[in-house]
Formats: structure tokens, sequence, C-alpha cells
């Protein structure tokens, strides 16, 4: 049975011996990840009331053309998701696996999601549907089937030959009984995250992204032998 201790020893073990890739691998996925995103409006701490009284006083074809920027924002952010950030989130948890394992992983392992890209596109869009669908009825289904999950794309990138329903069924093999640990494993990142926030960013560049990765790719690696 793994530990939470010994999961995140691992990772930063992995992460100190192959620094620079790490760091490169992470600014990666964090800054396409950050692009689907964009959408959210800078404005939301305004007050409902405030809102209602600046809206009828804006003339309505700017309310239109606002609503619209909006609402195009929301599908680019989308189609990055699906067809930019799902493909390098399996190329990039393909590089921390093997830098867990090899301590010297290459960054051309990122390219692995491309390399089959209508199989890893099937998988994921599934794995984003029914995560969305289980949300749909309550957070908590949906953060459950997020957690069930969460090991798809290492076994996109160990298991290439698997269809997606094997993919998502053996995901939730891996994390039964785990699911809970792993989110206190999580949680025992919160600090590192704060101060991350804190540095705008650049402590998660250059140390909290990067260990976190390579953390939850020993964990793949600990359920995997289990």
């Amino acid at each position: 049975m793994w530990d939470i201790a010994t999961v995140k020893d691992i990772g930063k073990k992995a992460f100190l011996s192959n620094y620079w890739a790490c760091v490169v691998v992470s600014l990666i996925l964090s800054a396409v990840l950050g692009g689907t995103g964009g959408y959210v409006s800078s404005h939301s701490h305004t007050s409902s009331t405030d809102m209602t009284y600046n809206i009828s006083n804006v003339p309505k074809e700017v309310v239109i053309a606002a609503v619209g920027a909006s609402l195009v924002a929301v599908i680019i952010g989308i189609v990055i998701k699906i067809f930019i950030y799902n493909p390098l989130q399996v190329g990039g948890y393909a590089f921390f696996k093997e830098n867990v394992l090899s301590g010297n992983a290459q960054l051309d392992e990122v390219m692995q999601g491309f390399r089959d890209y209508m199989k890893t596109f099937k998988t994921l869009f599934f794995r984003d549907l029914f995560v969305l669908l289980w949300s749909l009825l309550l957070i908590i289904p949906g953060f459950m089937k997020a957690y069930s999950y969460r090991m798809v794309p290492y076994i996109i990138s160990e298991e290439p030959d698997l269809e997606p329903s094997e993919v998502l069924a053996m995901s939730e093999r891996m994390m039964n009984g785990h699911r809970m640990k792993a989110f206190l494993l999580d949680l025992s990142f919160l600090g590192w995250f704060l101060l991350a926030a804190v540095t705008a960013g650049v402590a998660g560049v250059f140390w909290v992204f990067p260990y976190k990765n390579n953390t939850d790719a020993a964990l793949y690696q600990e359920l995997r032998e289990l």
C-alpha cells in the first residue's frame, strides 16, 4: 500500500534529477491549459445590483456584442482543451511517467499524445463527457468520477492498443479504494499552490507544477504495481 510521503519523495527526486526538462514540460501544459480558461471574466467580483444597473445603461448592441464575444471565447477554450491540451496532457504525463522510472525523460515524449491522435481524442473526449454528465447530477459525483479517471492519460501512453472503454475501466479499477487518499495527496500541495499564487506563478513554474506532475506520475507507478 502506498503512502503520501513516499510518493511525494519519489516525485521530488525524479523532478530534481531532470530539473529543466520537467520545468519546460510543466510550463507547456500550464500555458495551454491556461488558454482554455481565458474566457472567465475579470469582473466577476461585480455585484448583481451594480451589474444590472450598468447593463441597463449600456446600448443593446454593445451587450449583444459582449455576449457574442464571450461565447466565442468559451468555444475557443473548449476547442483548445479538446484538440490541443488533451493530447499534450497524454504526452506530458508520458514524459513524467518515464521521468519517474528513469530520472532522465526526453522532451520528445511530449509528442506521444499526437501519435495515435484519433484514439487519444476519443478516449479523452469520453472521459471529459462522462465527468461533465456526472457533474450535472451533483458536484460530488462529478468530482469522484474525475478522480476515477485520473489515470487515463498515463494508461493511453502505456497501453495504446486499448479501446477508450477499456482505458476508462482500467483507470477506475486502479483508483478504486484510492480516491480519498489521492485527494489528500492533492491537499498536501495546497501550501505550495498558495506560494505559486503569491509569487505570481514564478514558484509554480520553477518548483510547484513540475514537483506535482512528477508526484502524480509516481502515484500512477505505485498503483500500477499493486
